[in-house]
C-alpha cells in the first residue's frame, strides 16, 4: 500500500481530529511538560520554531506526514478509534489536516494508519511503527544523507501526490520521507 493512496482517501475532519493531532504533536515535542510557566513555554517556542521563507529550499524535514503502526486487526482498530475517539476512518486509517503557521494558505495532512502486524511495508525494520516525515528538496536531502553514510533503502519514487524514499535511522527504524507536490499542500481556492 502506498502512502499516496492513503493520502488521497481521507475525508473532511472534525474537531476531535484536530484535538488528537495537537495531542500527538504535544507528546512528540514535549509541550505537555507541566513544570514550565507560560512565559518559559513561549520562549521555548520562539527558540525552536523555524519560520522558513517561501523561497527556502534547504533540504530538510518540514513536518510529520504520517504515523503508521502494526495492529493484530487493523479493521477493528480503526473501528475502535472511530467509535471511541471520533476519528473519521476509512480503509487506510484517518487523516488530520493542519495549517502551516508560516504559510497560512498551506494545509498539511498527517496520516494515521494501522497496518496488519507483520506487513512487509515496514521491512527491513523489525519495529512495530514507522513515521513518515514531510521534506523539502528530497533529491538534495537524499544526496546529503548518502554522503553522511545513512542507509537509503530505495530510490526516490514519484507519484501524482509527491516523491517518496525510505531510510533507516541508527536504531533500525524505517523512516518514510515524503515531498508532497505543491497542490497537495495548498487550499483549493474554489472551496
Amino acid at each position: 500500500m502506498s502512502f499516496g493512496l492513503v493520502r488521497e482517501s481521507y475525508s473532511k475532519h472534525k474537531m476531535i481530529r484536530s484535538l488528537l493531532t495537537l495531542s500527538i504533536a504535544a507528546a512528540l515535542t514535549g509541550c505537555g511538560e507541566t513544570n514550565k510557566n507560560p512565559k518559559e513555554m513561549e520562549e521555548q517556542k520562539n527558540d525552536t520554531v523555524s519560520k522558513p521563507s517561501a523561497n527556502d529550499t534547504t533540504p530538510k524535514v518540514t513536518g510529520i506526514g504520517g504515523i503508521f503502526f502494526f495492529s493484530e486487526n487493523p479493521k477493528e482498530t480503526r473501528e475502535w478509534y472511530s467509535q471511541n475517539l471520533g476519528l473519521e476512518t476509512n480503509d487506510y486509517g484517518s487523516g488530520f489536516e493542519t495549517r502551516n503557521l508560516s504559510r497560512p494558505d498551506e494545509v498539511n495532512t498527517l496520516q494515521w494508519t494501522p497496518f496488519k502486524k507483520g506487513s512487509e511495508y515496514f521491512a527491513p525494520s523489525k519495529k512495530e511503527f514507522m513515521i513518515n516525515y514531510t521534506v523539502q528538496n528530497i533529491e538534495a536531502l537524499v544526496s546529503q544523507l548518502k554522503e553522511k553514510g545513512v542507509t537509503v533503502l530505495d530510490t526516490i519514487a514519484t507519484y501524482d501526490y509527491g516523491k517518496f524514499v525510505h531510510i533507516l535511522d541508527p536504531d533500525g527504524n524505517k523512516i518514510e520521507l515524503w515531498e508532497p507536490v505543491p497542490e497537495t499542500r495548498s487550499i483549493d481556492k474554489a472551496k
